[in-house]
C-alpha cells in the first residue's frame, strides 16, 4: 500500500514567491484590515470575474450567511434543506429564526421546489436553498413561489463559485447569494466569504453590518458584527484568482476521468451534468447502492480509508438529525435526503491530484 494519504481536497496554493510582493505592499501601506487597498481591489476583480454587480467580502462564509439574513431582516420561519453543511441551518438559528426542512429532489439533491409550498405558514419569511455540489438549484421555480407568497430568497452558494447557467452567473439569483472562500473550496482566501447583492444601497447596508454598524467615524446606525476580511487574506485571494481558471480546468479533467472509469459499475452512480451549466467541478460525489454493489457505503468508505484515501461523506448525517434540530416537526420524513446521506462518498478532487492516485482510487472502487 502506498503510504501517502490522499485527502478529499487540498488547498489551491499559489507560488509563495509570488505572494511576497503582495505582503511587501501591505507592510509598506501599514494597513492590515478595514477596507484596505487589497480588499477593495479584490472586490472589484471578483465582481468582474463572477459576473455580478455588487459583492461584499467577509472573514468567513458563516458570518456572511448570518449577516445576509440580518440584512433582509428575516424573522419567523426559514425554509431550507437538510442536505448541506451545518452552517446553513446554524445561520438561521443564530438569527433566532426557526429552520423548516424540506426534502430534496432525487436528481441533484437540491431542495425540491414541489415540496416548498406545503411547508409555508403565516410565519414563513424566507427560503434558503443550497446549490449542492455546485449544481444550480431550480432558481426559476423557487423564485415563482417566493413571489407568490412574498418571501425573500437567500442562496447558500458556498459550492458555486464561478458557476453559470445559460451564460449567467447563478449568483445573481434570489435576493442575496452567499459564497465561502474557505481553504477547502475551489477558490480560497484561506478563510473568507462574500455576499452578492443587487443594489448599491443593499451593499452599503451589508458593509455597515459587517463593520459593527458604523457609518462614518462617530455614527452607529444599526447593531452590526465584526466580519471584515483582512488585507493578508485579500492579497492571497488576489493572487489565487490568477490561477483559478487553470485549477478548474484540471478539476474537470479528473472528473471526466472518474466518470469514464466508474460509469459501468453496478451499484455506483454519480450526478449527471445539467444542460447549459458551466461547472466549477468542486466535488465528485458517488452514491453506493448496497444491494447492487454488494458492499455498503460505509464499508467502501472504510476500505478507501484503510488505503489512505480519505474521502468524505458529504453530507452525512443530515442536519435534521443533529441534536439542536432533531425535535423539529420538519426534521422527520425526509426520505430522498436520507437516502443520499446514507449512500454518498465524495472522492478526492483537487488540481494537483496525480493521475496515478486517481487510478488508485478508481481501482479500489472497482474492486
Amino acid at each position: 500500500m502506498d503510504n501517502k494519504p490522499i485527502t478529499v481536497t487540498s488547498p489551491l496554493l499559489p507560488p509563495l514567491a509570488e505572494f511576497v510582493p503582495y505582503l511587501q505592499k501591505i507592510w509598506d501601506n501599514k494597513w492590515l484590515t478595514n477596507n484596505g487597498e487589497m480588499h477593495q481591489d479584490l472586490e472589484r476583480r471578483l465582481a468582474e470575474y463572477l459576473g455580478v454587480e455588487y459583492i461584499s467580502l467577509f472573514s468567513n462564509g458563516t458570518l456572511a450567511l448570518i449577516t445576509a439574513l440580518q440584512a433582509l431582516n428575516i424573522t419567523g420561519e426559514v425554509i431550507t434543506t437538510p442536505y448541506s453543511f451545518v452552517a446553513t441551518t446554524h445561520s438561521i438559528f443564530w438569527n433566532k429564526c426557526t429552520p423548516v426542512f424540506v426534502d430534496v429532489e432525487p436528481k441533484y439533491y437540491n431542495i425540491d421546489p414541489t415540496k416548498i409550498e406545503a411547508a409555508i405558514t403565516e410565519k414563513t419569511t424566507a427560503i434558503m436553498p443550497v446549490h449542492v455540489y455546485g449544481n444550480p438549484a431550480d432558481t426559476d421555480a423557487i423564485q415563482k413561489i417566493a413571489d407568490k407568497y412574498g418571501l425573500k430568497v437567500i442562496y447558500d452558494a458556498a459550492h458555486a463559485f464561478g458557476v453559470k447557467k445559460n451564460g449567467e452567473s447563478i449568483l445573481n439569483a434570489g435576493d442575496l447569494s452567499v459564497l465561502s472562500f474557505h481553504a477547502t473550496k475551489i477558490y480560497s482566501t484561506i478563510e473568507g466569504g462574500a455576499v452578492i447583492c443587487h443594489s448599491q444601497e443593499m451593499k452599503h447596508h451589508i458593509d455597515n453590518l459587517k463593520n459593527f454598524g458604523f457609518r462614518g467615524e462617530t455614527v452607529v446606525e444599526e447593531p452590526g458584527i465584526n466580519a471584515k476580511l483582512n488585507e493578508v487574506q485579500a492579497a492571497y485571494g488576489l493572487l489565487s484568482l490568477k490561477y483559478i481558471d487553470d485549477a478548474i480546468a484540471k478539476r474537470k479533467q479528473i472528473v471526466e476521468h472518474y466518470r469514464a472509469a466508474l460509469k459501468n459499475i453496478s451499484g455506483i452512480s454519480f450526478l449527471s451534468e445539467q444542460s447549459g451549466v458551466e461547472y466549477n467541478y468542486a466535488y465528485f460525489p458517488i452514491f453506493v447502492d448496497e444491494a447492487k454493489y454488494s458492499m455498503s457505503r460505509d464499508t467502501l468508505y472504510e476500505k478507501l480509508k484503510s488505503n489512505n484515501i480519505l474521502g468524505r461523506r458529504y453530507f452525512y448525517p443530515l442536519i435534521s438529525t443533529f441534536e439542536p434540530y432533531r425535535e423539529l416537526p420538519s426534521a422527520q420524513n425526509l426520505p430522498v435526503a436520507q437516502k443520499a446521506a446514507e449512500q454518498v462518498i465524495c472522492l478526492p478532487l483537487y488540481p494537483d491530484l496525480e493521475k496515478e492516485d486517481v487510478e488508485r482510487i478508481i481501482n479500489i472502487v472497482k474492486r
